[in-house]
C-alpha cells in the first residue's frame, strides 16, 4: 500500500494532475478496454449463450412473449425506458444548457453541449458500423426502429446523466454531496440500460457495450472539464463558493 502510494504521488509529480483527473484517466481506460473485449467477443459470437440466458431469465417460464413479474413491473421498466430516449436527453441537455447560459457559465454549457452532442454522433456511428440486428429471441415491449449494438439508451443515458453529474458535483465541496449527485447519475444511467434488456429490445452485451463507451466518453469530457477549470475556463467549486458568498 505504501509503495503503491509513493507511485501515485510520483506520478502525480510528474505529471503535475490530480488524482481525480488521473483516476478518471485510469476508468476512461478501463472502459475502452472493456468495449473492444466485448466487441471482439460479440464478432465471434461468444455472448450468444450469455445473452440468450439473461434475456429467458427476465421472460415468464410459460410465455415468453412477457416479461417475469407483476404487470406494473413492465409499465415501470416501460416508463424509466423514457430516461434515455432521444425527446428526454434533449430536453435535459436544452435545459441544462440554457440554465448554465444565463448563469454566465457558457464554457460549462459548450463542454455540455460538445458531451451529448459528439456522444449522440459517435452512437450513430457505431451502430451504423456494426449493424447487430435486434433480438428476435423474444417479444419486443416497445417499438424499436434502429440497430442494436451498442445501446444507444444506455450510452446516452450516461453520457448524459454522468457528464452532468460531474459538472454538478464539481462546483460542490462537500464530498458527500458529490457522492450522492454521482450514484444518482450512475444509478439513472444503470437503470435505464437495464429497461432495454427487461423489456427485450436490446441483448445484454449491447447494453454493457453502451455503458462502456458512455462512461469513457463521460469521463473524457470531465478531465476536459477539470482541465478548463484549472485554467479558469470553467468556474471551479471554490469560485461557486465565493460568488455565492457574494450573492448573499
Amino acid at each position: 500500500m505504501r509503495n503503491y502510494r509513493h507511485r501515485l504521488e510520483a506520478l502525480q509529480a510528474r505529471t503535475g494532475l490530480e488524482f481525480p483527473i488521473l483516476a478518471a484517466l485510469g476508468g476512461l481506460a478501463a472502459a475502452l478496454y472493456a468495449f473492444s473485449s466485448l466487441v471482439d467477443e460479440v464478432g465471434e459470437g461468444e455472448t450468444r449463450a450469455f445473452d440468450t440466458a439473461i434475456l429467458l431469465a427476465l421472460r415468464d417460464a410459460g410465455d415468453t412473449s412477457r416479461p417475469i413479474g407483476p404487470w406494473w413491473l413492465e409499465v415501470m421498466f416501460r416508463d424509466l425506458t423514457s430516461l434515455g430516449s432521444t425527446a428526454v436527453l434533449t430536453l435535459i441537455t436544452i435545459i441544462a444548457i440554457g440554465y448554465l447560459l444565463i448563469d454566465g457559465k457558457r464554457a460549462a454549457a459548450l463542454v455540455v453541449f460538445v458531451a451529448v452532442g459528439g456522444g449522440t454522433v459517435l452512437s450513430f456511428l457505431l451502430k451504423l458500423g456494426f449493424d447487430r440486428p435486434r433480438p428476435d429471441l423474444v417479444a419486443h415491449a416497445v417499438d424499436v426502429y434502429t440497430t442494436s449494438f451498442p445501446s444507444s439508451h444506455a450510452m446516452l443515458s450516461t453520457v448524459t446523466y454522468l457528464t452532468l453529474g460531474a459538472l454538478l458535483a464539481r462546483l460542490q465541496e462537500r464530498r458527500r454531496l458529490k457522492i450522492y449527485i454521482m450514484g444518482t447519475a450512475a444509478a439513472i444511467a444503470l437503470l435505464t440500460g437495464f429497461s432495454r434488456v427487461f423489456l427485450g429490445v436490446h441483448w445484454p452485451t449491447d447494453v454493457l457495450a453502451g455503458w462502456c463507451v458512455g462512461a469513457a466518453w463521460a469521463l473524457g469530457c470531465w478531465v476536459v472539464t477539470a482541465w478548463l477549470q484549472r485554467r479558469g475556463k470553467v468556474e471551479s467549486a471554490a469560485e461557486h463558493g465565493e460568488n455565492e458568498k457574494i450573492a448573499t
